[in-house]
C-alpha cells in the first residue's frame, strides 16, 4: 500500500472519529436537556451537522446509541470513587463523607438524571445504563451499611437506602438543605438507625 492511500486512510478514520464524537456530543446534549425519550435521530443529526443515515451508520439502533451516551457522559462525570471511601473506619463519617460527594454529583448531574430517572421505564433499551447505576448504588449501600458497632439492621439498611437515592437528594434541597447539611443529617439518621 503506498504511503498515499495510508494517509488517505488515516484522514477518513479520523474523520469518522470525529462525526462520531458529534453525534454522541450531540445526542448526550439533547439527553440531559429533553430526555432520551424525546430525543430524536432528526434532531441529534442535524446538531452533529450530519444527516440521518450516517447516525444510523455510526449507531444502527438505540442501544449503541445509549451505550455510546451514558460512556461519554460518565467519563466527563464520574460519579465518587466507592473504594476511597472505604479507607474511612468510623461508619457515621464514612456515611457523611460519600453522602456529600455523592449530593455534590447529584447537584451537578441533576438534569440528566432527572431525565434518564424518568425516561427509563419507557425505554427498555437504557436498561443496561440503569443496571450499571443500581449496581453501583449496591455497592454504596454494602460500604455504608457495614463496619456499625451493633448489628446491621433492616431499618439501617433501609435508611442507606434513602439516603443514597436520588429522590431523597431532590426533596431535602427543596428543603432548603445544602449538601453538607444533608449528608450530615442522613448520617445521623443512618447511624441512629
Amino acid at each position: 500500500m503506498s504511503a498515499r492511500r495510508k494517509y488517505e486512510l488515516k484522514v477518513r478514520a479520523e474523520r469518522q472519529r470525529d462525526t462520531r464524537r458529534r453525534i454522541v456530543e450531540a445526542a448526550v446534549e439533547l439527553h440531559g436537556s429533553v430526555g432520551p425519550a424525546r430525543t430524536t435521530v432528526t434532531e441529534i443529526a442535524r446538531r452533529a451537522g450530519v444527516e440521518r443515515p450516517t447516525v444510523y451508520r455510526h449507531f444502527p439502533d438505540d442501544a449503541a446509541l445509549f451505550e455510546a451516551c451514558s460512556s461519554h457522559w460518565v467519563e466527563r462525570n464520574p460519579a465518587p470513587e466507592v473504594g476511597l471511601l472505604a479507607a474511612i473506619a468510623d461508619p457515621e463519617e464514612r456515611a457523611r463523607v460519600a453522602l456529600t460527594a455523592l449530593y455534590d454529583y447529584y447537584d451537578g448531574a441533576e438534569e440528566m438524571l432527572t431525565n434518564v430517572t424518568r425516561d427509563a421505564p419507557l425505554l427498555p433499551e437504557l436498561a443496561a445504563v440503569a443496571e450499571r447505576r443500581r449496581g453501583y448504588v449496591a455497592e454504596l449501600e454494602l460500604l455504608l451499611a457495614g463496619g456499625w458497632p451493633s448489628p446491621g439492621s433492616k431499618a439501617r439498611g433501609a435508611m442507606v437506602a434513602l439516603a443514597l437515592d436520588f429522590s431523597t437528594w431532590k426533596l431535602l434541597r427543596g428543603q432548603g438543605l445544602g449538601n453538607g447539611t444533608a449528608a450530615a443529617s442522613m448520617a445521623r439518621a443512618v447511624a441512629a438507625a
